[in-house]
């Protein structure tokens, strides 16, 4: 990590928080500041769950287009893999995730959020991918998230315009999941992620892997993902902890272990 970002942890609860004052633009120190963050929560046990938090303010408001615009094709096409990449590493940790939107959430912003499992955003919140103004497109995974998660025609109808979507607006197409008071944000992220600090480890991973790889294949080969992960559990003292807790005094009562 960097100065830019920095993980916190409490609780069973990891907090990848931006720290690039004034709006946690995205430049190229801020993407590989993620990248190890998102890294580093996913191997450290203590983190049972992640939040992506901007801070009080904004979330993130986009790319840095002073640094982007003195870049050449050959340049860019050395970066993107990377920009891709650091962005990835958010959404391939393999723990629930959830991003607590304050402020502006554009371009790139949009973009680290979609890589989450879910979205709690503040009421004055505004999301977007405004890039085609700039004469590009959303290059960290706007054009392929954003279209899984809200379907082709919406989100070509934000990337295409350019326009931006209001707290609102994106509760009713599933750009976001919860829309709660601006103080509410980090707080309500943190209870969502908090259910999950004594959770039991790996069914909660190949739950979000089954869903996940799953999206990206037929449906026969979807289940059969499925049906590996749920025999694989099998082998897990977690299982058998779910399941005698279960047997003995009903569900919700378990005590789950490292798995």
């Amino acid at each position: 990590m960097n100065d830019l970002v920095r993980l916190d942890v409490a609780a069973g609860v990891g907090t990848i928080r931006l720290d690039r004052p004034k709006m946690n633009v995205l430049d190229i120190a801020l993407q590989e500041g993620i990248r190890a963050a998102a890294h580093e929560a996913g191997e450290r046990d203590d983190v049972r769950a992640v939040v992506v938090y901007g801070g009080e303010r904004v979330f993130a408001a986009g790319a840095d287009i002073k640094e982007m615009a003195r870049m050449s094709h050959t340049d860019m096409l050395r970066r993107s893999g990377l920009l891709q990449s650091a962005f990835t590493a958010v959404a391939e940790i393999p723990k629930p995730t959830v991003s607590a939107v304050t402020g502006y959430a554009l371009g790139g912003g949009c973009e680290l959020a979609l890589c989450t499992d879910i979205r709690i955003v503040a009421e004055d919140a505004t999301l977007g991918q405004p890039e085609v103004l700039l004469g590009i497109i959303p290059g960290a995974g706007g054009t392929q998230r954003l279209t899984r998660l809200v379907g082709p025609s919406r989100a070509k109808d934000i990337i295409l315009t350019g326009r931006f979507v209001d707290a609102g607006e994106a509760l009713r197409i599933g750009l976001a999941d919860r829309v709660v008071p601006a103080a509410e944000v980090y707080p309500r992220a943190l209870e969502w992620a908090g259910q999950f600090a004594n959770g039991p480890v790996h069914a909660l991973t190949a739950a979000k892997q089954a869903i996940d790889s799953g999206l990206e294949v037929d449906l026969v080969s979807g289940l059969e993902l499925e049906r590996m992960h749920f025999a694989g559990l099998f082998a897990t003292s977690d299982r058998a902890a779910g399941m005698e807790s279960f047997l003995a005094s009903g569900p919700g009562n378990a005590v789950f272990g490292d798995g």
